[in-house]
């Protein structure tokens, strides 16, 4: 099955060019030229938003706020022709998972896209795990990237969500931090491997019945008995 994007761009002839660009790829793709349409079906969780920040009614902070807050695990690309620094230090604070300046090549967009599909719902080819996992009481959606426990949703961030599958993948092996950093953040990842260990101690904190050792001075390990 296709996956599904929502792209909002307000310039109507990049909005219809990148359409095309995705759409030849595989992917279902619906566009919207303004904030308020974009808005209205934040409901509908496709697997990944593409938003420019400059809009002429909103801007995109305000979707990804909107999109978060319908579900933090879903991914969304920031595109912007302004300040690149401040927006993008922005985005990555209101939980974006990847950032262009314009002007940039619509290639360019597509290889991002198809690296963040891959990393957070893996090959297609590949044989998936189970769509849903039950660990240490835990139950675990991959499809729908939900947590539960004793009947109650637990909301992580997307990070989380791709940090807690990659344990669950690799469970009772050790990983180091170098590892993780890769296979979860991407090998275009510049930045301290120190958002590892954070990421960890929050997961801890919101699944504190699963194990997870720290093999001090090599990296982690999800013990399942």
């Amino acid at each position: 099955m296709s996956r599904r994007i929502y792209l909002v761009e307000d310039e109507k002839s990049l909005n219809i060019l990148l359409e095309k660009y995705l759409q030849r790829e595989g992917y279902e793709v619906t566009t919207f030229e303004n904030g308020s349409s974009a808005l209205e079906r934040i409901k509908d969780m496709p697997d990944l938003w593409i938003l420019d920040i400059m809009l002429p009614d909103t801007d995109g902070y305000e979707i990804i706020k909107a999109v978060k807050s319908n579900n933090k695990s879903t991914p969304v690309i920031f595109m912007s022709a302004r300040n690149e620094e401040l927006d993008r230090v922005v985005g990555l604070e209101l939980g974006s998972d990847d950032y262009l300046s314009k002007p940039f090549l619509p290639r360019e967009l597509v290889i991002r896209t198809n690296k963040l599909m891959e990393r957070i719902y893996g090959k297609e080819s590949s044989q998936p795990l189970e769509s849903v996992i039950d660990i240490e009481g835990y139950i675990i959606n991959k499809k729908q990237r939900t947590v539960f426990f004793e009947g109650e949703e637990i909301q992580l961030t997307n990070k989380e969500f791709e940090l807690l599958s990659y344990f669950i993948e690799n469970k009772n092996n050790l990983v180091s931090r170098e590892q993780i950093l890769v296979s979860v953040w991407g090998e275009d990842y510049f930045g301290s491997d120190r958002v590892v260990d954070d990421t960890i101690r929050r997961l801890r904190r919101k699944l504190a019945a699963l194990s997870i050792d720290t093999v001090y001075g090599y990296g982690y390990k999800l013990v399942v008995k």
